[in-house]
């Protein structure tokens, strides 16, 4: 699961400094320890949905290894990252947290995490149970393993049923969308045609009143910063452009003629009044907006499938679409997936990598899948959360596609994300808001080149 990061530069100052290990303290967030002949093992995660699976895990966990015993901590976002860089500074952070890998290069950089290479030699772990891909992602610049895969994520088209339909559109020409920057291709028409004024004039209509919008066509979900993962980068992809060329790149190609074509198109979607302006989306939730009927699409990530479709009224019926095909003759999706980190400041590692090795096995990732959440890093686990939606009545063959066909791209992981999120934040929320124009990416690239000088 992926949120868009918290202004870097907030916690740049937390992630710089290292202190040395600590004892609990009464919060949990802290270092595991032992009491009597158990030990304790501190574990955090952000995503309440997720929550009870993992406590399943837990007590499962506990059962088959009585001599541990992990309390399980679940914080939102925002303060979750917060908690965690400043439990670096103050040597009183959890043993095991979920990890992301927005954050994760610069815990590594700053020898803030522990590699598992020897862990998993020691105990023979098979690191080909793991969706293709997805154990790179966790790969260091030095070449060390810092996580165990637990789960990914792909993006598609939430949608509200009611008006496609009433707009004349089904589930094939649905799933059969084809983009192009010059006009947007089928994927504008469908969003013109979704877009209704508040005469009740369609977007693709005679009279058309773009400045009294009743419904969006599209809904925007801030910028994109500077991954774009449920914004444009499934576009962009189908163009053969991604943010770098490969993983622990040391530069970027935000400068390039083809990210620049997609942003213009994108924004020239709020000009056109198919989509709002990113000062009517400020802090409002598209999820909200798109159950409420004020958005017919919205690009998303899987993890909210759960959320989108368990709020059905009378006035949304929800669907999931695939990414539209682009020039390249495919469609495609960010490809991201999560992992735990065990903690420099982990009073005893070899407990929490009992904690992190049995996270990543099938015992608890069957379980993980049978809730229906999220997708499991296994591939078989995987299976189980397929047939866990469908036994929902919820076809998630737009998510799981990209991963069969081999059409996702990986999550930019490079050092210093932190300083490219706060160089490529404002520059694409300028440019969003009408302040900039897309040739002011070619500067912003420059400084993000710059930090790697």
């Amino acid at each position: 699961m992926k949120k868009s990061p918290i202004t870097a530069a907030v916690l740049a100052v937390a992630l710089g400094t290292l202190a040395g290990c600590s004892t609990a303290d009464p919060d949990g967030a802290t270092t595991g320890g032992t009491n009597g002949d158990v030990t304790t093992i501190s574990y955090g995660l952000w995503d309440s949905n997720q929550l009870p699976a993992y406590q399943q895990c837990a007590t499962d966990f506990a059962a088959a290894n009585p001599q541990y015993k992990v309390d399980v901590e679940q914080i939102g976002w925002d303060d979750y990252w917060s908690k965690i860089t400043t439990g670096f500074v103050s040597g009183a952070n959890y043993d095991v947290f979920t990890s992301h890998v927005a954050f994760y290069p610069q815990f590594q950089s700053n020898g803030q995490v522990l590699p598992l290479d020897d862990y998993i030699a020691r105990d023979g772990l098979d690191m080909s149970i793991y969706q293709d891909g997805l154990v790179d992602l966790w790969k260091g610049p030095d070449g060390k393993q810092y996580g165990l895969p637990k789960d990914f994520d792909t993006v598609a088209l939430f949608y509200n049923a009611q008006m496609t339909e009433a707009a004349g559109y089904t589930t094939e020409e649905l799933n059969s969308l084809t983009w192009n920057p010059q006009d947007g291709g089928t994927y504008e028409e469908l969003i013109a045609s979704l877009t209704i004024d508040k005469n009740g004039v369609r977007g693709n209509e005679p009279g058309f009143d773009k400045r009294n919008v009743e419904t969006y066509g599209l809904w925007m979900e801030n910028s994109g910063g500077a991954d774009g993962q449920t914004q444009w980068s499934f576009l962009t992809a189908t163009l053969g452009w991604t943010q770098t060329d490969g993983v622990w790149a040391t530069s970027y190609n935000y400068d390039d003629e083809r990210f620049a074509a997609t942003i213009g198109w994108w924004y020239g979607l709020v000009e056109k009044g198919y989509m709002p302006s990113f000062a009517a989306q400020q802090g409002i939730s598209w999820a909200d907006q798109l159950i409420a009927g004020n958005a017919a699409i919205v690009p998303n990530g899987s993890w909210m499938t759960g959320h989108v479709f368990g709020a059905v009224s009378d006035t949304f019926t929800p669907g999931v679409a695939a990414t539209p095909v682009g020039p390249n003759g495919s469609n495609a999706s960010m490809f991201n997936g999560l992992a735990d980190n065990i903690s420099k400041t982990a009073k005893n590692p070899d407990a929490a990598w009992e904690w992190v090795k049995y996270l990543g096995s099938a015992a608890c990732q069957d379980v993980v899948g049978d809730a229906a959440v999220v997708f499991p890093a296994i591939s078989t686990s995987t299976d189980k959360a397929i047939a866990a939606f469908e036994a929902k009545g919820v076809d998630v063959t737009a998510f799981t596609q990209h991963v069969e066909n081999g059409t996702t791209v990986l999550y930019p992981i490079t050092d210093k994300k932190s300083d490219v999120n706060a160089i490529m934040t404002p520059a694409m929320e300028g440019i969003m808001s009408g302040a900039a124009g897309t040739d002011s990416l070619v500067r912003a690239n420059e400084q993000v080149n710059q930090l790697f000088e």
